[in-house]
């Protein structure tokens, strides 16, 4: 079983590899009043930084970057300068991972692969 899903997954992340991820996100669900966020998170699969453009600046956002079991692995608190974070990602290992982002401007979670 546990090969099964590591098989599927690895066929998910072949078929993203290469590819800028493009999401439309702002929480689990936007309320009526609150419109919806597109960012772009590249490179996707990232070698040794992440680049988020489409974010809202921020005085102080907190950035949590978690393994797909949620363990949290790395934290950072940013200012958010130009609609856009650079997040360096070399010291973890190869595989899928969380970034979240929040602050009082917004609350942003994606994926992506490190290789």
């Amino acid at each position: 079983m546990k090969r099964m899903v590591l098989m599927c997954m690895v066929v998910l992340l072949c078929s993203y590899a290469g590819q800028a991820q493009d999401n439309t996100l702002s929480g689990n669900q936007a309320p009526q009043n609150e419109t919806v966020q597109k960012i772009k998170v590249f490179p996707n699969p990232a070698t040794n930084v992440i680049n988020i453009l489409g974010l809202k600046n921020s005085l102080r956002a907190d950035i949590v970057i978690s393994d797909i079991y949620g363990n949290t692995l790395l934290k950072y608190q940013w200012q958010i300068k130009t609609n856009a974070l650079n997040i360096p990602v070399a010291s973890l290992n190869a595989g899928i991972y969380m970034v979240t982002i929040i602050s009082q401007e917004q609350k942003v979670q994606t994926k992506f692969y490190k290789k």
